[in-house]
């Protein structure tokens, strides 16, 4: 056989294919799933405080620690068995167990989380289940009546799941304890890796429904913002379209609305972008399990339908205005630019004009102080030349009047002559 180098990372991408596999669970079991996430900058968390928080539930229990630097864990805690994964912004602990208590849904699976230990988590709780695997029933009246000892009518959905292999119900409510609940009556041929599978979906269904839900809220901030912002720049924008007579002041306006609709969609872009990548996730999670209708219960996806679709429709519409809203206002604000640089424009123009009135004028000046200097200039040359030819012309018998009166033409002559050649020069 030939030899071929491998990629560094070959056999590290491909075992992560199969690095979290279902959990396995048999009938007449429970499971509890919890997820931390922190308040603020979920992404950009300190990862590892996530795995020293692991670190020191195992070490109550006496577990075997994850490898440096992992994402996901598998292991024994006392009789039950623990699955920890570390997602974008949280975690999740899921611990199962066999064995069903006479309360439908016994808070003993829970002790498993140390008080104190929860004290110290690095994020709170965004979310937390409670699962009841129950013995294979068969009877779906002996399953109506447990459904509706349970679970509160009004919001309740239940469904067959997975060609009718079993039975899955909840309310979507937070009960006493502060956990959502969720009942699965499996068929007796329904084998534990199934169940598993279900087990794992409905985890992914909550937690992913719980952090899609995080956008609702971003979304009634900025709808309230937004509104504000709307008001005052469809005001700016009926002004711009009289004669306005501050544009400048209008374009500072419109560039601070402007300026904040972005910073407003800069800081909602990653909770709008996750939200749909969890919307995504739950849709998908509920269509895997192929529900069909039971007792004429909703099933899961009318439930989302009727509950969780407009939540998320709402975050969807508050993104598309947010949007179009700082479209307009950049388009809006490169319309009054345009205007302002128009006005500015024609200012230009008529102080070009203003200063070619100021420059003729000034030429005329010019001329005028030049011939001046000439006469000038011409004057104090006779005098001069006239006071030096006089003794010579005296001699001739030509007095001094003659003289000076043959000297102005030749004088002014030569003056302007000069003149001439020496603006020539400068220029």
């Amino acid at each position: 056989m030939p030899s071929f180098p491998d990629h560094p990372q070959r056999y590290d991408l491909a075992n992560e294919l199969h690095a979290r596999p279902f959990p396995s669970i048999r009938h007449g079991s429970q499971a509890a799933i919890i997820a931390l996430k922190p308040v603020k900058n979920a992404a950009a968390r300190d990862r590892d405080a996530d795995r020293a928080h692991l670190i020191a539930l195992l070490d109550r229990y006496d577990a075997q620690h994850p490898k440096p630097g992992a994402t996901h864990f598998s292991g024994k805690l006392g009789r039950y068995h623990l699955k920890w994964e570390q997602h974008t912004e949280f975690v999740t602990y899921l611990v199962h167990g066999e064995g069903l208590s006479d309360r439908p849904f016994d808070s003993a699976i829970w002790d498993l989380f140390p008080q104190d230990w929860m004290a110290t988590a690095p994020g709170p709780r965004i979310t937390s289940a409670h699962f009841r695997i129950s013995e294979a029933i068969s009877d779906d009246d002996a399953i109506s009546t447990c459904l509706k000892d349970w679970f509160e009518p009004e919001s309740l959905a239940a469904n067959r799941v997975l060609d009718g292999n079993a039975v899955l119900a909840s309310d979507f409510r937070i009960d006493p304890a502060g956990h959502m609940r969720f009942a699965i009556f499996p068929r007796p041929e329904a084998g534990p890796a199934r169940i598993g599978r279900i087990v794992q979906r409905l985890c992914e269904i909550e937690t992913y429904k719980a952090m899609a839900m995080l956008g609702f809220p971003k979304a009634g901030e900025l709808n309230a913002r937004m509104a504000q912002i709307d008001t005052g720049l469809s005001a700016l924008l009926r002004d711009m379209t009289g004669d306005s007579t501050a544009p400048d002041q209008q374009l500072d306006q419109l560039l601070t609305y402007a300026t904040e609709l972005e910073n407003l969609m800069s800081r909602a872009s990653f909770r709008f972008g996750a939200t749909g990548a969890y919307e995504a996730i739950v849709q998908q999670r509920i269509e895997i399990l192929r529900e069909e209708r039971f007792a004429g219960r909703q099933t899961f996806a009318e439930f989302m339908l009727r509950r969780f679709d407009p939540a998320m429709r709402t975050v969807k519409s508050t993104e598309t205005r947010l949007r179009s809203m700082t479209d307009r206002a950049f388009r809006a604000g490169e319309l009054l630019r345009t205007k302002v640089e128009v006005g500015r424009s024609a200012q230009n123009q008529d102080l070009l004009e203003s200063m070619d009135r100021r420059a003729a004028l000034q030429l005329r000046l010019q001329e005028t102080v030049e011939g001046l200097s000439v006469v000038a200039i011409s004057y104090y040359a006779v005098s001069l030349l006239s006071y030096l030819l006089a003794p010579v012309a005296y001699e001739f018998g030509i007095e001094k009047p003659w003289v000076t009166a043959a000297l102005v033409l030749p004088v002014i002559a030569g003056v302007w002559l000069m003149t001439r050649r020496i603006k020539k020069m400068v220029h």
